[in-house]
């Protein structure tokens, strides 16, 4: 009996556990993208680019990125990159954002992977390996582990860089951008913003 109890309480316990990393893994990872109506504590309530609001919940000790404006002009061979794009009909993919990553965050997300800013769009994090600049604009080739892509870079896309900010910049009427995980129908928990300064909107 002592034995049957306990191998019931085992397997109540793994059932437990497995259902706790499974809700954990399933977790859905969201973006929320718009302006700060107000921040409260480390409750940060945000109007979402579609006019909802967003309960965002920051998690202890978060921390906020800023995001400043930058030239294409900007952008050299041997530079680390994150640019958002979509395919257009001359088969080079047609760029919708770019952020151009300090010395410091090299590296960070390297890769090719879809993106949600555009239909079929994508996110590729790399290292421009030349520009080829001609009347549409510049056409740069990253190179990334394992791939590379040749993106074109119209003339009005917005360009931006990251630098440092502080939780007083997260206030409201600046844009932010947001991944974190949803909660639940309208709240997201986040450790990190990244906040528009001297009136940037964050374009990612």
């Amino acid at each position: 009996m002592h034995r049957k109890r306990l191998t019931t309480g085992v397997l109540t316990l793994t059932i437990a556990t497995l259902a706790a990393l499974h809700s954990v893994s399933a977790a859905e990872r969201v973006k929320v993208r718009g302006t700060v109506e107000s921040l409260d504590g480390d409750t940060l309530k945000v109007k979402s680019r579609d006019g909802n609001e967003v309960k965002v919940a920051l998690k202890s000790g978060w921390n906020a990125t800023g995001v400043v404006k930058a030239d294409v002009a900007d952008i050299k061979p041997g530079d680390f990159v994150g640019i958002a794009s979509q395919p257009t009909d001359s088969g080079i993919n047609g760029a919708i954002e770019v952020v151009i990553f300090p010395a410091a965050m090299k590296g960070t997300g390297e890769g090719d992977r879809p993106w949600d800013s555009a239909p079929n769009g994508s996110m590729t994090n790399a290292t421009v390996a030349n520009a080829v600049t001609s009347v549409n604009g510049p056409t740069l080739t990253l190179t990334y582990k394992g791939g590379e892509r040749k993106i074109n870079i119209p003339k009005g896309t917005p360009v931006v860089t990251l630098t440092s900010a502080t939780k007083a910049d997260v206030k409201p009427g600046a844009g932010v951008f947001i991944t974190g995980e949803r909660t639940d129908d309208s709240t997201v928990s986040a450790d990190r913003v990244a906040v528009g300064l001297n009136g940037t909107m964050p374009p990612m």
